[in-house]
């Protein structure tokens, strides 16, 4: 258990935060919000031992350990990614030279009888013990099994670490961390560099870590499904509350509604209190009910409403100009870096109005589709722009592209053009930059401010194709909120490229899946798409365990108890299954329920029946238990499989 007491910071006459006390528990995993520059990563800082500036007391027990991934780190290149990644075990890798020598000592001794050589056996023993407490002999599958789930390609242990791109270089960090099971293991936007496998595969690792987790994210889902329990800095302090996010929303609204009515009736009580004493406090009568009264108002404690900083920038995209039925298409498109291919022969078409999200492992070529669509990129095939397609881009570096020694003013005036120009402080205005904010140089502005002024640059022209390529990285959650809604409401064309899973939700009713240099087509939304990836996963591993049975059964057709184990991993597979499509039929039939209860809703007799509602969240609660219950089941599946 680490005990945080009173803890208070400060950068000059900035209170960044003052006495926080609270607790973190062996299992907590924690979810740490608040809005961008609040304290978060100073926490972090703290916690691991990095900063000593503060005020107040942090106390860990004697054998605890903390793992921290900052959200930006420098690297250093002097080994391969399996090399690199194996430097977790430092213990394990002390304990075998030990080990080793201790052998060495052992065989070359003559005396077995001395001091030296009994103190030899002695530490040969406990080195021994210790290196299998610590699962030294598993090291090497821990490590592949790590390196795949977040990612890598076996092709790639050998690689040297200068290979990889800062993503992939922040994955091996991730890697180490993992691996290294720390007691208190703290992640700083862990999902902004791995795409949905991965992120997918972090989130089952989370659930069953050994030790504690505290996450920064501003990853909704991600959040919901590894923390259960939150914790926002807000005003100087911290709001601790035993859930995971949505739910802690939920219930600080309920809160702060209970405390703003819980003030509203004191101050009713206080006016209605001076308003008798004002009244009474000459009358000889009345002069003990008056000293009463002003004593109550005295010792009365007053109630206090918690205030946010609610200020949210206001986001609305200007009018698509009417483009050609046909906005984008591209036909047998190629492309290959050197010897490395990066797109095969692809096909891609989107027309007026459509909004599709690139979705894929990272380095399968969605940037690259992108600057090919932008003619950034040579590509042998054929693309063609529809008619009057007009183009606004925001890249996944988009707030690196902006020039840091131009003030936020001139960023914007370089830009606009005709009557925009008039609009330029209205557009700032919008987007949170008032007074001096808008001749701060770009230089000295956070990732969030910069990302806001990236995205107010792309209002300064009519668009009907929209492309956005990783634009909610540096958005705290209520940004993020603010833009998917100003998508929804955009009327041109989209094409987003993104790896937050709610952020897409609803957004986007076509998939582009890219995998294996080629696309793939999905209709409908991210969470069917990913449904119907879990399944496919599902019957290819199916198709491998059948492949293995096959293959045993050639090999060990005379040894009867091997074929017994495997008929029985067979049956238990087959209940699974047969569980599986079950569970698929009932989802489904609750989905049409949910459908058919939502057109009611839309009508205008909808509120005459209250129960409507009821019958709405608990089809909700009922869909959601059964697809916790569906990936249970598959990872159940998986792990009988394995087994195999």
């Amino acid at each position: 258990m680490i005990s945080i007491n009173q803890l208070t910071v400060c950068f000059g006459e900035n209170v960044l935060f003052e006495n926080l006390s609270f607790l973190i528990n062996p299992r907590d995993r924690i979810g740490l919000i608040g809005r961008n520059g609040i304290g978060k990563s100073t926490l972090m800082k703290i916690l691991c031992r990095q900063m000593t500036q503060y005020e107040g007391t942090v106390s860990f027990p004697n054998d605890c350990t903390v793992g921290y991934l900052p959200q930006y780190l420098t690297f250093s290149d002097t080994t391969s990614l399996f090399e690199e990644t194996a430097k977790a075990f430092s213990e394990i890798n002390q304990l075998e030279k030990l080990i080793a020598t201790l052998n060495q000592q052992i065989e070359q001794a003559t005396d077995y009888n001395s001091p030296s050589y009994l103190s030899a056996i002695e530490k040969l023993s406990e080195a021994t013990e210790r290196y299998h407490l610590l699962e030294g002999n598993k090291r090497q599958a821990l490590i592949e099994q790590t390196l795949k789930g977040l990612g890598f390609e076996p092709e790639d242990f050998t690689k040297p670490t200068s290979a990889f791109s800062g993503g992939w270089r922040m994955r091996i960090e991730l890697a180490k961390l993992i691996l290294q099971k720390p007691s208190l293991l703290m992640l700083d936007e862990p999902t902004n560099h791995l795409d949905i496998e991965a992120i997918e595969w972090l989130e089952n690792f989370l659930k069953d870590y050994p030790g504690a987790v505290m996450l920064i994210s501003h990853d909704r889902r991600f959040l919901d499904t590894t923390t259960n329990r939150t914790i926002e800095i807000a005003n100087k302090r911290i709001y601790d509350y035993p859930v995971p996010y949505s739910k802690y929303i939920e219930l600080m609204e309920e809160r702060l509604e209970s405390q703003r009515a819980a003030y509203e009736n004191q101050q009713k009580k206080i006016k209605d209190t001076e308003t008798f004493i004002e009244r009474f406090r000459y009358k000889a009568t009345k002069a003990i009910q008056v000293q009463s009264r002003i004593k109550a108002l005295e010792k009365m404690e007053r109630i206090e409403v918690d205030t946010f900083n609610n200020q949210v920038m206001n986001l609305r995209f200007p009018p698509a100009t009417r483009a050609g039925d046909i906005v984008v298409e591209c036909e047998e498109i190629s492309v290959s870096y050197g010897a490395k291919e990066v797109l095969n022969s692809v096909n891609l078409l989107i027309e007026r109005g459509e909004k599709v999200s690139f979705v894929g492992r990272n380095g399968e070529g969605k940037t690259t589709m992108v600057r090919v669509i932008l003619g950034e990129v040579q590509s042998t095939g054929k693309i063609k722009l529809g008619h009057n397609t007009q183009i606004g881009y925001y890249a996944q570096n988009q707030i690196e592209r902006l020039n840091p020694k131009k003030t936020v003013f001139q960023t914007i005036d370089d830009i606009a053009v005709g009557e925009m120009r008039t609009k330029i402080r209205d557009i700032l205005g919008a987007f949170l930059f008032s007074g001096e904010d808008i001749d701060k140089p770009v230089s000295v502005l956070s990732g969030g401010e910069k990302a806001r002024l990236a995205l107010a640059c792309m209002l300064l022209k009519p668009i009907n194709l929209l492309i956005l390529d990783e634009p909610t990285h540096h958005l705290d959650m209520l940004s993020k909120d603010i833009l998917k809604t100003a998508l929804l409401n955009y009327d041109g064309s989209l094409i987003l490229v993104s790896h937050d899973r709610d952020f897409l939700d609803g957004l986007t009713d076509k998939v582009f899946e890219f995998r294996n240099h080629k696309i793939r087509e999905h209709r409908g939304g991210i969470d069917s798409f990913l449904q119907k990836r879990r399944l496919e996963r599902l019957q290819d591993l199916n198709s491998t365990v059948r492949a293995q049975q096959t293959e045993t059964t050639k090999n060990t057709s005379d040894n009867k108890k091997a074929f017994q184990k495997r008929k029985e991993a067979e049956k238990e597979i087959r209940k699974l299954q047969n569980r599986l499509r079950s569970l698929e039929t009932e989802i489904a039939q609750r989905e049409e329920s949910l459908k058919q209860i939502s057109e009611t809703l839309a009508t205008a007799t909808a509120t005459s029946d209250p129960e409507i509602f009821y019958r709405y969240d608990k089809i909700k609660q009922e869909i959601n238990q059964l697809s916790e219950e569906w990936l249970k089941l598959s990872e159940e599946i998986e792990n009988t499989t394995s087994r195999e």
